[in-house]
């Protein structure tokens, strides 16, 4: 039987960057002007304001079509935005994708990164380059795609020369991915469009390449000293060799990255992002390679957001980009509450959360889920259709929501610092509330009260799941000094008369996040204790009640298996049948290179379900982003999302706040 339901989960940033594309007009070379005049910069919005719109092209030579990635379709695909239109039409793409990136027109044909094959061993990443010729393009096309990376071997990143004759990729080869993901350690490989299967590493290290003409590549990757920096490599157009050795093209001092080079004749610029010390946002610069100086561009028209990833048109006099549209801009301005994403199996429908740790009431009418840390703490409540949400409580440092089954107005959660130590105080605590006050003339409830349930002094008590008959409640503490499973009584807890605290698990290792089967038969959980010295890999466990029954379900390989000892899978849940496990893991790898976009502070985390005897695995999410805290509530859940984000989408929170990577800094 397939599985079956509606799943809430969270994604790192993307509900917030209120991406679109711009373009700028570049400013003519001159020796004696480094800094152009920002009133004939002339910024230009190419895309519609709808949903999140990023990595493009110049897909004509007057710089004013675009071929650019968006997620108004629930997943990342390929559009063209044409001067005088009102939408963009789809671009020729690989079915039943869920990630598609960088695309690029040339000569009739679309290249593009696709995730849609399945490498079938786990610990790879799924990105390949594809193409497609255009729908009444040259040649008449029928828009079938076509591999162009050869099976076996990861490619990002593509870069397709003026002639359409000559490719650029950043490329993993064949190897297993080795868990890099701040710095990928991908090189530059070259290869003839007609001729794919014959490819020449041109760097040993490097991505993002881009074109100058047909025999000069640029490329970003980190230098020795510690700076990523832009370097050059010549390339012989008879046999695609370096011609000569790569050079540094940037100074230290400054990161420099994803860059782009204008055409033969269009000027000695490239366009790089950097970043500087003293400044929080990256933005978008022209770099003399004859003067090795840098000219500002985007600081001089918004200084306070970040730009990224710049383009060149055909004739170098337009340079583009994409960035935050700007709060009062046109198009989608807030995030909403509910946001459906493609599922890749029909029998399950899947919604993007504004928040974390989402759970689904008894009745799965509602939905508690914590707000940021820092903008909207708390607890809060929606309504499951997506139109609604209040505030329950406004306390600060609440994590993790799960519901009662038997009291209503009653979610438990966590209270104190995440990511703590054993013995950090974190404490159980009940919210209660009148379910009454949930009206759509109301924000908040008035009378919510906050009370833990476990002693102080206990140690780091978090992750609460609650029994499905309402009594217990199975939580992870440290109060041993090790983090194990104990289990108290939902209503008394830890005070006098309550019954005390039953320890479930027991070791110096980790058990975490534990998820009650909704049949009452099963806990599951994450653990190290198969590795306890390796605090990054997870696996789950699933234990009886009682303490009886422990096992470990092996998902990326049998026992004793070299891929079993690399799986690192959080947030486990059951789902409504209690027939199977949802959760978070490391399986695909990275499908984009991590230095192109806002901060992820693990990319490789994606959605997967399986048997709860490891079987049947799926993959449900497929993209750049951190997904995780999933749920997993009935199908009846969540209806009318769907016709809710045709129209204006209900929600509050203002776009635009989101990070540069936190590992990236000017401390060099």
């Amino acid at each position: 039987m397939e599985p079956t339901g509606t799943i809430l989960f969270a994604s790192v940033g993307v509900t917030g960057f209120g991406f679109d594309v711009f373009s700028v007009a570049v400013p003519p070379t001159s020796d004696d002007v480094v800094v152009p005049d920002a009133k004939k910069l002339d910024e230009r919005r190419h895309t519609d304001g709808v949903s999140v719109n990023f990595n493009a092209q110049f897909a004509d030579d007057a710089g004013e079509a675009v071929a650019f990635v968006s997620e108004r379709t629930g997943a990342a695909s390929l559009f063209l935005s044409k001067p005088g239109s009102e939408r963009p039409e789809p671009l020729p793409a690989a079915e039943g994708s869920l990630f598609h990136d960088r695309p690029t027109v040339r000569g009739g044909r679309v290249y593009f990164v696709s995730a849609h094959e399945n490498p079938d061993q786990p610990f790879r990443s799924w990105a390949a380059v594809y193409s497609a010729r255009l729908l009444g393009g040259e040649g008449e096309g029928d828009g079938k795609v076509e591999r162009v990376t050869p099976r076996g071997v990861v490619d990002m990143s593509p870069a397709v020369s003026a002639s359409g004759e000559l490719v650029a990729v950043a490329s993993y080869g064949d190897r297993p991915w080795a868990f890099d993901f701040q710095v990928l350690e991908t090189e530059v490989a070259v290869f003839r469009a007609a001729d794919p299967a014959r490819r020449v590493v041109v760097a040993e290290r490097g991505g993002w390449p881009a074109w100058h003409g047909e025999r000069t590549l640029f490329f970003h990757r980190v230098a020795n000293d510690g700076w990523w920096s832009v370097f050059r490599v010549d390339i012989s157009p008879e046999t695609l060799e370096p011609a000569g050795i790569e050079r540094r093209v940037t100074p230290p001092g400054v990161h420099c990255f994803t860059p782009a080079a204008a055409g033969l004749g269009a000027g000695c610029w490239i366009a790089v992002a950097t970043r500087r010390k003293g400044r929080a946002q990256r933005h978008i610069e022209l770099f003399d390679l004859e003067t090795e100086r840098f000219s500002p561009l985007t600081e001089l028209l918004n200084p306070d957001i970040h730009h990224y990833n710049p383009f060149f048109s055909a004739s170098g006099a337009r340079l583009g980009y994409h960035r935050f549209r700007g709060v009062d801009a046109p198009g989608d301005s807030v995030i909403p509450y509910l946001q459906p994403v493609r599922s890749p199996v029909s029998s399950i429908r899947m919604l993007r959360v504004n928040g974390t740790f989402p759970s689904f009431s008894p009745d799965a009418s509602h939905i508690a889920v914590n707000g940021d840390f820092f903008v909207t703490p708390g607890v809060m409540v929606l309504r499951s259709d997506g139109t609604r949400r209040w505030t329950i409580s406004k306390e600060p440092g609440l994590f993790y929501t799960t519901w009662s089954p038997t009291e209503r107005g009653v979610v438990f959660t966590s209270a104190g610092p995440i990511f703590e130590t054993p013995k950090a105080t974190v404490r159980i605590a009940r919210v209660e509330f009148d379910p009454s006050e949930l009206t759509d003339d109301r924000k908040e409830v008035t009378a919510a009260t906050v009370r833990a349930i476990t002693r102080p002094e206990a140690g780091n008590d978090a992750f609460p799941a609650v029994s499905p008959c309402g009594r217990w409640l199975v939580f992870r503490s440290g109060r041993t000094g090790h983090k194990n499973l104990y289990v108290i009584d939902t209503a008394r807890g830890e005070e006098e008369g309550g019954g005390g605290v039953r320890r479930l698990t027991e070791g110096e290792w980790i058990d975490t996040m534990p998820s009650w089967s909704p049949d009452g038969s099963l806990i599951a959980f994450s653990s190290n204790r198969h590795d306890p010295e390796n605090p990054a890999v997870f696996s789950i466990y699933l234990v009886r009640p009682d303490g009886s029954g422990l096992r470990r379900v092996y998902v990326a390989g049998p026992e004793g298996s070299a891929e079993a000892d690399k799986e690192r899978i959080n947030h486990v849940c059951f789902s409504p049948d209690s027939q199977w496990l949802l959760f978070t893991a490391n399986f695909g790898g990275v499908i984009a290179e991590p230095i192109s976009g806002p901060n992820q502070f693990q990319p490789y985390g994606d959605l997967y379900v399986c048997r709860l005897d490891g079987s049947g695995l799926r993959r449900l999410t497929c993209n750049a982003y951190e997904n995780g805290t999933p749920a997993w509530g009935p199908l009846s859940a969540g209806l009318g999302v769907e016709a809710l984000s045709l129209d204006a989408p209900a929600g509050e929170d203002p776009m635009g706040q989101f990070d540069e990577p936190l590992w990236l800094t000017c401390d060099v």
